[in-house]
């Protein structure tokens, strides 16, 4: 393994890195209070999408497909290096059009979709111009097992015909279509029953309900409850094969959970970074917060904790991009818990070193601390991962 990185990803690193301290950063908390203005119709508020025009017109633009056509014809491992410096700013993977749920979206549109579907959907995704939501995980059953999902697709004519009860649709509010797992064949084995579904979100049938309030906030796409009633589709709305659901969220959720977990480590790269700036100018009890041992410990093992979780990302990226995504699934299920985790005690540090500041919004802190904290549990709890990695451990050795 050699991370060094080519002369092409390092220049797009610094001029990510120039941007940002450029464009974003300066108008970051105005733009995410401008969220709010996100509805049916306004995928991105007015400073986001003046930060997107200018990012395109550089060509910072869709980097995180793997193929030169549309993306930057990067490896996972490469494109994580520009993840992480974008996971410094909540606002950086959006500006940059490379934000969940539509990345995911656009890989598995780009993989399964028909040219059609490409037309209408993955061409306006790649523009830009339109955002996506992805509607999974259902109230009523956990959201850990996918096999126990209810809502229902049923044949009627040349349609679909949905009905079920979904929440946490990540970005539903002001997106223009929803990818929807839905139960095609309740009779098949467990991880053939589902299959995914394009519904635009004016399609009648499509309710959103609300937008779940997350530790006390709604705005920007929100983590929305939906529901589908009598919701009708054409067949042609089908991505990929019936019956293959699973398998394409497994295809979607690879690539997605390396993203997730380099943009974690550029988070907590920035809160490190804020500790040491307030360590190093507050004073109290005669000296420096930065001369206190308390106080270097939890900066010591803040830098120990990142370094470790950077490698053993780059590690699962490498492998994926050596091997493939099935022969990396025990590494990308350990760096899925090593990097949420780290990310959390680094922010939950930072904010204490912060004191009363650290959990005002005057800080960046606070709302990274709020946004991220959900990554222990989406693309799989903590939980599931470690049972998971048990397992195969144990296999080894049997």
């Amino acid at each position: 393994m050699d991370f060094t990185l080519s002369p092409r990803v390092e220049a797009l690193r610094r001029r990510i890195v120039e941007f940002m301290e450029r464009h974003v950063y300066p108008v970051e908390a105005q733009a995410l209070e401008e969220a709010r203005l996100v509805r049916q119709g306004v995928p991105y508020p007015p400073t986001l999408v003046a930060l997107r025009a200018k990012a395109k017109a550089e060509g910072l633009w869709n980097l995180f497909l793997p193929d030169a056509e549309h993306g930057a014809g990067l490896t996972n491992w490469e494109y994580g290096i520009l993840c992480e410096e974008m996971g410094r700013s909540l606002l950086a993977p959006a500006v940059f059009n490379c934000a969940a749920p539509d990345t995911g979206n656009i890989e598995i549109l780009h993989e399964f979709g028909t040219p059609e579907q490409k037309e209408r959907w993955l061409a306006p995704l790649l523009e830009g111009t339109i955002r996506s939501c992805f509607s999974m995980t259902e109230p009523e059953v956990a959201g850990s097992d996918p096999t126990l999902l209810r809502t229902r697709a049923v044949k009627d004519g040349g349609s679909w015909v949905i009905d079920g009860h979904k929440w946490f649709t990540s970005g539903a509010v002001g997106a223009s279509v929803a990818i929807v797992m839905a139960v095609t064949d309740p009779d098949a084995a467990p991880h053939l029953r589902a299959s995914m579904i394009l519904v635009p979100t004016d399609t009648p049938g499509f309710h959103l309900v609300r937008s779940v309030p997350v530790m006390g906030h709604t705005e920007g796409g929100g983590h929305c409850e939906i529901r589908y009633e009598g919701c009708r589709v054409p067949l042609a709305n089908t991505l990929g094969p019936e019956g293959a659901g699973f398998v394409i969220a497994q295809a979607r959720l690879g690539p997605g959970r390396i993203h997730h977990c380099m943009r974690a480590i550029g988070a907590a790269e920035r809160a490190l970074e804020l500790m040491c700036r307030r360590a190093n100018t507050r004073v109290a009890f005669g000296g420096p917060l930065a001369e206190k041992q308390f106080v270097q410990d939890m900066i010591a093992t803040s830098r120990l904790e990142i370094d470790q979780a950077r490698l053993l990302t780059l590690y699962a990226a490498w492998k994926m991009d050596t091997v493939g995504k099935k022969e990396a699934r025990q590494e990308i299920s350990m760096i899925k818990v090593v990097a949420a985790n780290v990310c959390m005690r680094v922010l939950d540090r930072a904010i204490q070193v912060h004191g009363a500041l650290g959990v005002s919004d005057d800080t960046p802190l606070a709302r990274m601390w709020r946004d991220l904290r959900m990554l222990r549990l989406a693309d799989g709890p903590d939980e599931v991962h470690k049972a998971v990695i048990a397992r195969r451990e144990l296999q080894r050795f049997r």
